[in-house]
């Protein structure tokens, strides 16, 4: 029996090429053609699809949106990545959520059977120069959110006043007198310490602010 094979792509061109390519296999049958995500998901209501050639790049519904509401759905129907040389970061993201491939828009014959196959088979097909990329792509990703911590971490010239103030034991109403400033302002600058060493209580903040290296006793 015949696979049914879903093209999803807002270039006609693309998807007449890769038509024209699937109708040379007798093993596979291109049940709908889509522009764009919306039309794809119409389509895999009337139809039984069995593989999905998608798009990332389209208007409407893009095909990272396209597999996330495939996700949501828990429709489980493989899906292959269309793209470009530029695409990498957003055909890292396809396969973070799921897609079991990805073929360049100039695949070639071969390469196009060899990847819809393994889909079918249920096996995720990724060239190691992909998983590179992909393991660059996370490392790029976890390298930014330890940034970002760091940063929200970074005390300023007067939470780092108002830490040492409080190691020595001092209240809100005496720091305010020497910093003058009102107590409240204190009180503030304080929930902001708080939040950026994720700590509840001045002891808290004040046993990391010394493992950070902040504060001194």
């Amino acid at each position: 029996m015949k696979k049914n094979i879903l093209i999803v792509d807002d270039h006609l061109v693309v998807r007449e090429g890769l038509k024209l390519i699937l109708e040379t296999n007798e093993s596979y049958k291109v049940i709908g053609e889509a522009g764009n995500g919306q039309e794809a998901i119409e389509l895999l209501e009337k139809n039984k699809i069995d593989v999905i050639l998608l798009d990332l790049n389209m208007p409407i519904m893009s095909g990272l949106e396209t597999i996330q509401h495939l996700k949501q759905k828990q429709i489980d129907i493989p899906v292959i990545i269309l793209t470009t040389y530029n695409e990498d970061e957003l055909m890292v993201k396809g396969i973070q959520l799921g897609a079991k491939g990805y073929l360049l828009k100039d695949t070639t014959r071969d390469d196009l059977f060899r990847t819809i196959e393994s889909a079918l088979r249920g096996d995720t097909l990724i060239k190691p120069e992909i998983m590179m990329k992909i393991l660059n792509v996370t490392a790029k990703s976890e390298q930014k959110d330890v940034k970002n911590k760091y940063e929200q971490a970074i005390l300023t010239e007067k939470e780092l006043f108002i830490m040492q103030a409080v190691s020595k034991g001092n209240r809100n109403k005496e720091i305010a007198f020497d910093m003058g400033i009102a107590e409240r302002t204190v009180k503030a600058h304080l929930t902001n310490i708080y939040n950026k060493l994720n700590v509840d209580s001045r002891s808290e903040a004040v046993s990391v602010a010394i493992k950070r290296g902040y504060i001194s006793i």
